[in-house]
């Protein structure tokens, strides 16, 4: 099911099947969010818990066992429950499983809450451990938008900006997506990074996030159309398939962990930004989102 939030600039619609934003639409209709064609990339902004990216041999190690987990966890594929519900607020709520805890054996809840305010979409991200023992863990984002916005573009106008940064240093990625050393440097015209991780080598453009931590999606005049600020996330993905035509959409992705990398070892444990919840305790993490 689809719920909707609206005020006098924006209709925002979500879907209670992985909590995933689905549609950001202005009062003067202009779409922001990539409508999933399923020929290109068939979703809209999934959420990625409890791990982020791909695993070596699709497993982890926790406690000298192996655990067989897919792609981004399985949060972008559960249905969530409405817990909390207005006109510019919505929550939706998973809880641990016997089907979770076959590939991720802790107890939880996971709360996500839209708020919508003016033309600024806040994301909370609340992790509860209801587990004995510490609970390890990852989140992130994984948000399309549309590239390019407005008739008469194309997606080469448009790129990315990420403030204080004038030098792309990406981490680098061998041929199975598993994060290097990055040893490359990129001076960025303008600031501007092209929509087109190929073009540095690279499936997907990883970096630390340092300072204000902002990136935002601008067009050919240097126009700041999406704004995502994510102080609680320290890494960021930018990410769109490689295809041999333009794709018409860009992810910008906070991230509160690196995807698996050769210079970690197997353990849950060792996973780069990995984040230890005590039993009882709860983290709250929050971007937010400005279409302009």
């Amino acid at each position: 099911m689809t719920y909707t939030l609206s005020n006098d600039l924006l209709t925002v619609s979500i879907q209670d099947a992985g909590a995933q934003l689905c549609s950001v639409r202005s009062a003067g209709g202009t779409e922001y969010l990539w409508q999933a064609d399923p020929a290109v990339w068939g979703r809209h902004a999934p959420l990625l818990f409890p791990l982020i990216g791909r695993l070596q041999d699709s497993q982890y190690t926790l406690d000298g066992r192996a655990w067989s987990i897919s792609t981004h966890g399985f949060a972008r594929d559960a249905q969530f429950q409405v817990s909390e519900q207005g006109p510019t607020t919505l929550s939706f709520q998973l809880e641990d499983s016997e089907e979770t805890r076959r590939v991720y054996p802790f107890s939880f809840v996971l709360t996500v809450t839209y708020t919508l305010e003016g033309s600024r979409l806040t994301k909370a991200h609340r992790v509860e451990n209801r587990s004995a023992v510490p609970m390890l863990y990852e989140l992130g984002g994984h948000d399309g938008f549309r590239t390019p916005l407005e008739p008469g573009e194309t997606m080469a106008d448009y790129a990315v900006t990420i403030s204080g940064v004038v030098e792309l240093r990406p981490y680098g990625m061998d041929s199975r997506c598993m994060l290097t050393i990055g040893e490359a440097r990129f001076p960025l015209e303008g600031g501007r990074i092209p929509l087109c991780p190929r073009a540095f080598g690279l499936d997907t453009i990883v970096l630390d996030l340092e300072g204000e931590r902002r990136a935002a999606l601008v067009d050919r005049s240097g126009r700041e159309r999406v704004v995502v600020e994510c102080p609680d996330f320290p890494y960021l993905g930018l990410w769109t398939a490689d295809k041999p035509f333009d794709t018409g959409y860009f992810c910008i992705e906070p991230w509160s962990a690196l995807p698996d990398a050769v210079f970690v070892g197997r353990g849950l444990e060792d996973k780069a930004g990995i984040r230890r919840l005590e039993p009882g305790g709860v983290h709250v993490l929050t971007y937010t989102t400005t279409f302009q």
